[in-house]
This record gives C-alpha cells, structure tokens and sequence, in this order.
C-alpha cells in the first residue's frame, strides 16, 4: 500500500448523517489537492461511491475538518464539505448542523480543546458560513460520552444529547436573510420565499406544485416532472439571490412546506437539492423556524405567525426535529437537540492527486 496516501480519520455520526472526520493539518492546504483526495477518499464519479467510503447518498457523503480556531471567541474551526456523488466535485459553500453535532466531541478526543466538568462547551467557528455554534457536550468524568437517554428522530436507539445554538444564523452565506429583498415572490408563476439563515433554501407550498407534501421521500424522487420543476425554480432563486449560477451547487435547497398533520407545527419535505432529504438537515429546520415567525413568508402565511421566545415542531419524513427560538442580545438565537457516535477510527487511504481518476 506504500503507493497510496495514508491519513488518520474518524469516521462519525452527527445527527442523521455521517462522515470521515479529520483534522485540517492531516489534509493538503492547498485546495484543488485537498478536494481531489477527498473525492478519491470517498469514491466520487459513482453512484454507490463503490472505489471509496461514501455511502451512494447525500446525507453519508459528507466531510468534516477541524482544526484550532483562527479567529477570537471560538475554540475551533469547522470546514464542511458536501462530496457529491456521481460527479467529481467537493462543495464548501453550505453548512451542516448535522455533522456540527459530532464536531465537539471529535476536537475534544482530538486534543484541540480539554473536557470542562460535566458538560463542556464548545464554541464552533463554521469556517464555510462565518457563523459561529455552540455545543455542549456532555463530559463525565473528563471524557466525552456518547451513551444516553436522548433520541432524534431518523436515528434508531438513544444518546448522550448534543444541545446546539445557532448565533446569529441569518445570511449564512449571502449576507442577507432575504437576500432577494423580497419575503415572497414569483418564479415561474410560483410563489416561493428566499431565505438564508443557516442554509439558503426557497420554500415552496407543496400544493402549488400539484404534490400534497406528505409524499414520502421515495415517492417525490421518483416524480421526475416534479424534481425537473424544482430545479428550473432552483436555478432561477440562485441567481436572485445573488449566487449565480448554482448549477454545480448544492445550494440553494428547495424546501417543500405543507400544514402539519402530526401534533407539529409545519410538515416539510427537504431536498440536498436532487434528492428528498429522508428527515430534515438541522441548518435546514433552523432556516424554516426563522421563516415561521417572520410575517409574509410562505411558512407564516400557512401556519400562522408566531412570536419567540417559542418551541417550533417541524414534521419531516421520519418524525420531527424541534427548534427553539428566542432572542439574546437582541439577536434570534435557535436551539437544536443532536446526538453522535464515533463510529470509526483509523487510516484512510486516497490515490495520489496525479493518479487520481478524473471520471466525467
């Protein structure tokens, strides 16, 4: 194996996704290098990832890399990167709440920070989005502990709880909450509502796209006039937005929002943006809370305002994720429950850049 690259790695799960983990100073700096070893790491170019360790799906084709904060408040950076699958491309641009929930326990096992007490907090800088998360995690006796009582829905079993607050999530990655300046417009005679708050993401009543919502995810991957819809109504919001051309993005997310029918508060259908999420990305229920409390949006006008400090109940394919809402310091804040596992670890092995196999 002395003709392949060898790099430590943690392969975990964060709420319902998972991905190898790895530490900034194990990678190449440079980053076409460093994008090219993580597609070989994965198996990019094929549909199963067959030639690497990603799992064929969105949610089990994530990576994360940490490392030492480079700015003041924080005690680490977090690089999320989001590894397609049949093609060869490494996106950085969005952030991942779910994957963020393993990130604390991976730098404290790291040696990046130290267990304080019981529960240690952990201020984590999102490298892709500017933001910064909390995590507290819980520490017994000096050491991260992963057994517990909590569990999420999309995830069998129970955990330790992994509590998570958002700072300051709106404009994550366009600088503006409603970066179209609009609370609701039209794309293609559709009414949608542009917004960014942890995750850029057009919302869409499911009804005006002739499906009522509550659709499992098989059923909305396999309505191809459907998916072609969303895309035509994806690409448009993109350049409203002021992304551009998000053709090779996968952001931003096109979001399906229906009346609840489940004890919750909203029933959504997610999309990662080619595929139905099966539950809900965390920065994605963030993204939504925000949009239920804020009047004139899509969310609003079906649900109904509601004011913070408040718990949101968003229904998605495999139960529900709740978000807290209220303000500190005159800023929304947004509370998310997570659980994680270490799954893995070890030593991965990637294909030298030059050896790399560039499938189309």
């Amino acid at each position: 194996m002395n003709d392949l690259i060898s790099i430590p790695c943690v392969l975990m799960r964060g709420g319902t996704s998972k991905g190898p983990f790895f530490l900034a100073s194990d990678l190449p700096r440079e980053t076409d290098e460093r994008d090219q070893i993580l597609l070989s790491i994965m198996g990019s170019g094929h549909p199963l990832q067959i030639d690497g360790i990603g799992g064929g799906n969105p949610v089990s084709s994530k990576v994360a890399i940490i490392g030492p904060s480079t700015i003041p408040g924080a005690d680490v950076d977090y690089l999320f990167a989001q590894v397609r699958i049949d093609q060869q491309i490494v996106d950085t641009a969005p952030n991942c709440g779910n994957m963020l929930a393993a990130v604390g326990p991976f730098a404290i096992e790291a040696g990046l920070m130290k267990a304080q007490g019981a529960t240690t907090l952990v201020r984590i800088h999102n490298v892709n989005t500017g933001k910064l998360i909390e995590a507290e995690v819980p520490t017994p006796d000096g050491q991260v502990s992963y057994l517990g009582d909590a569990s999420i829905d999309g995830v069998p079993g129970k955990a330790a709880p992994i509590a998570l607050t958002f700072m300051d999530a709106g404009g994550a990655r366009t600088g503006s909450l409603f970066p179209s300046g609009h609370l609701m417009e039209l794309i293609e005679d559709i009414a949608v509502t542009c917004i960014d708050c942890a995750m850029p993401m057009i919302l869409i009543d499911a009804e005006a796209l002739g499906v009522s919502g509550y659709e499992s995810a098989a059923d909305l991957n396999g309505n191809a006039s459907l998916m072609a819809k969303l895309e035509v109504v994806r690409l448009e919001a993109g350049t409203r937005m002021g992304m551009g051309d998000v053709t090779n993005q996968v952001t931003p997310k096109p979001v399906l929002i229906s009346k609840a029918k489940n004890g919750g508060d909203v029933n959504v259908r997610y999309f990662m943006p080619h595929e139905c999420h099966p539950s809900l990305a965390t920065t994605g229920a963030v993204g939504i809370a925000t949009a239920c409390i804020t009047e004139g949006t899509i969310a609003a006008r079906l649900i109904g305002i509601r004011r913070p400090p408040l718990a949101l109940s968003i229904e998605h394919p495999s139960g529900h994720l709740d978000v807290k809402l209220h303000y500190r310091d005159g800023k929304l804040i947004a509370g998310i429950l997570r659980t994680a596992r270490r799954l893995f670890e070890g030593q991965v092995f990637a294909k030298p850049v030059t050896k790399l196999d560039r499938a189309a």
